[in-house]
């Protein structure tokens, strides 16, 4: 996906906008200031997520710029981890059984002394009782500092190219809603997964879109369950993720913007055609994932030892990264 245009300003680019929440995420969701340091030392905290969370965050904080947040540890949420009692937790995670049933399994073991839990998008009623009953349980009811649906359910990549998801890509893509032994709840499940994501993306530029698509196939099904989605939200100013204090990170805009959504069926030879891009060249031929490529050592460099391996070598491709900015596009 890309936006219909270049950024012009901070409040125009919805990767800096992704990056603020984050980092309001990360400032246990108060807001900080933009351009000067925050007066008082950050809370030091642990950062825990699951993979979708990991695949939003890493294009956009480094380890170092989590660590200037006050991130000294960041974990896996179904990796082993011990007890931290004087820690404050922040997650980071999807809203699903397996992740809720991590969370309550660690209050539980009062593994850290605060929880905050930060889903990516909106967690639904059932588990967060489900959250609310462990809670109780384990008697850790003032630990829970905060929960929070963040809508952050996309991977911002560059200032104006996003995708919607990294992880099980099999599950939502052009054979899967083609296949013809697929069931209609399979393509209901699809086209939600699609809405989903797209209603984080206006949630986050703080914009409500003119919406355009062809009639007739997956691209109206989408269109259609976004445009309900998003009237529904607007139609309740009390819980409108578009007004009030909701807004205080994307900063709501009067300027529609026009998402035009097309079945690729409708255009099947643009896959096929192949640009003649640096950054296209490093797609197709290197592991290009997430803004890194990773490379094995050259042949003539000689290995470590004669029974080993060829080496790996990543590399972050940054904005900071001249070589990177100035030849992608050409």
């Amino acid at each position: 996906m890309a936006t219909s245009g270049p950024p012009t300003s901070y409040q125009n680019v919805l990767r800096d906008k992704q990056i603020a929440a984050l980092k309001r995420m990360l400032n246990l969701n108060q807001p900080t200031p933009r351009g000067s340091v925050a007066a008082s030392e950050p809370v030091w905290k642990v950062l825990i997520y699951d993979k979708f969370g990991s695949d939003i965050i890493s294009p956009l904080l480094s380890v170092r710029e989590l660590r200037d947040l006050g991130v000294t540890l960041h974990l896996q949420v179904d990796a082993g981890r011990e007890q931290i009692s004087d820690a404050v937790a922040v997650y980071f995670l999807m809203p699903t059984a397996a992740n809720v049933a991590r969370i309550c399994q660690d209050c539980r073991a009062q593994l850290y002394d605060k929880y905050y839990l930060n889903f990516v998008t909106a967690i639904p009623r059932p588990l967060l009782e489900e959250v609310a009953k462990a809670s109780l349980e384990a008697d850790c009811v003032p630990q829970i500092g905060k929960v929070y649906d963040q809508y952050l359910n996309f991977i911002s990549l560059e200032d104006d190219f996003f995708v919607l998801r990294n992880q099980m890509l099999g599950e939502v893509s052009y054979y899967a809603l083609n296949r013809p032994d697929a069931s209609d709840e399979e393509i209901q499940r699809i086209c939600d997964s699609i809405v989903e994501c797209l209603f984080s993306v206006f949630v986050t530029s703080g914009t409500v879109p003119i919406i355009r698509c062809p009639r007739g196939n997956a691209a109206e099904m989408v269109a259609q369950a976004l445009d309900k989605k998003l009237r529904d939200n607007v139609r309740d100013p009390r819980n409108s993720m578009f007004t009030g204090d909701s807004t205080a990170i994307a900063q709501l805009s009067f300027s529609r913007p026009l998402l035009v959504i097309l079945d690729r069926n409708v255009d099947l030879a643009t896959p096929l055609h192949h640009t003649w891009t640096y950054q296209a060249l490093v797609h197709d031929m290197l592991n290009l994932d997430l803004n890194r490529v990773t490379l094995l050592t050259a042949d003539d460099e000689p290995p470590p030892s004669p029974t080993s391996s060829p080496q790996q070598r990543t590399y972050d491709l940054l904005h900071s990264d001249r070589f990177w900015e100035q030849h992608r596009g050409r």
